[in-house]
């Protein structure tokens, strides 16, 4: 999703900040998206986060879209698990959003947060227990993010996928009784491919979205409303 919004948006002609742990994806980012700068950094270090992001900008959009998904058991959960979710999903979307918010307030720039979140959020799914309640936390974060931003023109929302057919999702879900079990519940029918995503994440950023802020926007084939 991530490299998908990367180049929805270098395409669009926006100056793009790249960032993931894997210095390899990041070299053949840079191939497919001549201009963007890369920054390879583990976002669960807040140090190195901090080192690495502090002085980038200025920014005036930012999309929250890396996570972990580490499934167990409610029974099997780990301090590990647990520790490891929670730093990615959640906490680092805290820093990262505390540095660009905090520089669009300096500039007195107004500007758009996009938070990838899930429809694990508002469901409770199998051996998700961790997963579901990082989700949880985010579209609430999101919507305290939009109280308290909305003054200085900041808006912050919410994109909440279904299963995404990236490398995580196939991984996640390829075992076609599993798969059975979730499509049942989607009305449409069918997993969500990255254009889905990129495309509400695009809207998002965007002035057409000027009025909508702390809201949580499903992109799941119908699956809250089951």
């Amino acid at each position: 999703i991530g490299r998908g919004t990367v180049q929805a948006l270098h395409a669009a002609g926006a100056r793009v900040v790249a960032v993931s742990r894997t210095q390899a994806d990041l070299d053949s980012l840079v191939r497919e998206c001549p201009g963007i700068d890369p920054v390879c950094v583990d976002l669960s270090d807040w140090e190195a986060t901090e080192r690495a992001l502090g002085s980038v900008g200025p920014v005036d959009l930012l999309v929250n879209n890396a996570a972990v998904a580490l499934l167990q058991p409610f029974l099997e959960v780990t301090k590990e698990g647990f520790d490891r979710s929670f730093e990615v999903n959640l906490r680092a979307v805290i820093q990262v959003s505390q540095i660009v918010a905090r520089g669009l307030i300096a500039r007195g720039a107004p500007g758009a947060i996009v938070n990838i979140s899930s429809q694990a959020s508002q469901r409770a799914i199998a051996n998700h227990s961790v997963y579901c309640s990082t989700k949880g936390a985010l579209d609430m974060l999101t919507k305290a993010m939009a109280l308290e931003l909305g003054p200085y023109k900041i808006r912050v929302n919410a994109v909440n996928p279904t299963v995404v057919m990236t490398s995580m999702g196939q991984a996640n879900w390829r075992d076609p009784h599993k798969a059975k079990t979730m499509l049942d519940r989607i009305p449409l029918g069918k997993f969500a491919e990255v254009a889905h995503v990129v495309d509400a994440i695009l809207f998002l950023l965007s002035d057409r979205s000027g009025m909508t802020t702390g809201s949580t926007v499903p992109v799941d084939g119908g699956f809250w409303a089951t």
